[in-house]
């Protein structure tokens, strides 16, 4: 067998189902492989950063890894953005990007490039293959690392001559060893903390905000009194009625000390401390009270999950029932549309089990709190701060979890980022119902601008944050893209088409003119 086979056969024999794809000339040999193998579906996007962005959201849904495929270091340049994001989700990622024969590389032709200082940013393991006998065990190892703990994104460069000689050999993947967990000592320490200081609070991330993880926290809530919070880049939140209540820190430095505000005691588990995401001119970033003592009790790359449970028992929490939103019965309101009232309709209307993917940045910020006790459902959020990723995320979340439904609620701005994701939904027929709160502005934009303290954006910053003249068509976008889409100018029609769209068997887009 050739390169490109032995690589195709590995990764089937790795566990990994899917490869997101926009693949170019130096990787033909691998896309016949792919033909030959469909058991390892292939997810076609027109943009890099849409194969990115849906790897990421594939990973927070299946728990392991995808492929991408992409073509050279511009392609790779491409993914860059949603590859952020994905590094800071700690989502476990396989790139496998084509590159130039080896002979062919000392001629200097215009994509040539320098692949592996591309990658290695966001790639903490770069291997370029040496010899076609080496490729399946290449591919074989960087399976492994991506599934490090808490997961990572490894990137395989794979020359063409490489792929197409043979000689290759299908390779195992090696045995990823587990978490640890943090010392004994510590978890006691923080047991006794939490018996002895008050109000306190827990900050979750990772695996501690869904499934047995998040039951341990809500145990260590109902028997301490603890409160449980979210940093406001998560990677996957378990939300509804009969979950524990998580409450996000808000983006915003201010509203963020004042949900904090009071706590004495803030152990951190999987994550790092709370900041702002920019420095103010005050040069405190911090978003916990001066007062506040800070415990790490876990870190990312620690068992969060086990490190929980232990706390628990430690406790002597570990039968207590956890503490646990109650069923909401939501009215869905009439009347103009608004941010209140649109986040109420979505809550109102919420199918059980749906995976909600949120960047709907500054209209959107109020879903969260207003679904609390809606039906159950997981949440993903941008983890990155680099826009652009929430329709990506959904066709990943989509291909991951085909049964359940895929609400994506993105801004118009971001939105535009990365719009080729509505072509792949409607190619694979995913059960992604997209709403674009269509401001026509970068608000964050204006508020971070108003923070300044200068007074109100001049002619030249009022219209760099804006994004109309010409405004935006969103249902023409979509339907282009053979998305089929409408757009509504009160509550009740949001209401309608939502429901429409969130029955339907295929992608839909809902356009919200505010």
């Amino acid at each position: 067998m050739n390169g490109a086979e032995s690589l195709v056969r590995t990764l089937v024999a790795g566990g990994v189902e899917v490869c997101f794809t926009n693949p170019g000339t130096s990787e033909m040999h691998i896309v016949a492989a792919l033909d030959r193998h469909p058991e390892l579906r292939s997810v076609l996007a027109l943009f890099e950063g849409v194969v990115s962005g849906a790897a990421d959201g594939y990973a927070r849904m299946a728990g392991k890894p995808a492929c991408t495929l992409l073509h050279l270091g511009p392609g790779l340049a491409n993914s860059l953005a949603n590859l952020h994001n994905a590094s800071r989700a700690r989502v476990p990622i396989l790139n496998i990007v084509g590159e130039h024969a080896t002979f062919h590389l000392p001629l200097d032709t215009p994509l040539s490039s320098d692949i592996r200082g591309i990658a290695q940013p966001y790639s903490l393991w770069v291997r370029s293959s040496r010899s076609t006998p080496e490729v399946g065990r290449d591919a074989a190892e960087g399976i492994a690392f991506s599934q490090t703990p808490p997961g990572r994104i490894a990137t395989l460069i794979v020359p063409a001559d490489i792929a197409w000689s043979e000689g290759g050999k299908v390779s195992e993947v090696p045995s990823v060893v587990g978490p640890s967990l943090p010392a004994t000592g510590t978890i006691e320490n923080v047991a006794r903390k939490l018996k002895a200081i008050q109000p306190a609070a827990l900050l979750l991330a990772g695996g501690t905000l869904h499934g047995e993880g998040l039951k341990h926290a809500g145990r260590i809530a109902a028997a301490t009194g603890a409160k449980l919070f979210a940093p406001y880049p998560f990677t996957r939140l378990e939300r509804g009625a009969g979950t524990p209540p998580v409450e996000r820190i808000p983006y915003p430095l201010d509203q963020a000390r004042e949900a904090l505000k009071g706590i004495r005691l803030l152990v951190v588990v999987g994550s790092i401390p709370p900041h702002a995401y920019f420095a103010s001119q005050s040069g405190n970033s911090a978003c916990a009270p001066s007062e506040c003592e800070l415990q790490i009790l876990a870190k990312p790359e620690e068992d969060s999950v086990g490190t929980l449970e232990n706390l628990a028992l430690a406790l002597g929490a570990n039968t207590v029932p956890p503490i646990a939103e109650k069923p909401q019965r939501i009215a869905i309101p009439a009347g103009p549309l608004s941010p209140n009232g649109i986040a109420a309709t979505i809550a109102a209307l919420l199918p059980e089990n749906a995976i909600v993917v949120d960047e709907s940045m500054t209209q959107g910020r109020g879903i969260l709190a207003v679904a609390r006790g809606a039906s159950p459902h997981d949440f993903l959020a941008n983890t990155g701060g680099s826009i652009g990723a929430a329709m990506p995320m959904a066709v990943g979340a989509a291909v991951a979890c085909p049964d359940q439904r895929v609400l994506c609620l993105s801004a118009d701005g971001s939105g535009m980022y990365t719009l080729q994701a509505l072509w792949t939904m409607a190619r694979e027929g995913l059960k992604v119902t997209t709403v674009i709160f269509s401001n026509r502005a970068y608000g964050v934009l204006k508020r971070e601008f108003l923070n300044l303290g200068v007074g109100e954006p001049g002619p030249i910053a009022s219209q760099l944050f804006s994004i109309g003249s010409p405004d935006l068509d969103w249902v023409s976008l979509a339907k282009g893209m053979g998305v089929p889409a409408g757009r509504v100018a009160s509550l009740e029609e949001f209401a309608t088409a939502l429901k429409r769209g969130l029955q339907s068997q295929g992608p839909c887009l809902i356009e919200l003119p505010l």
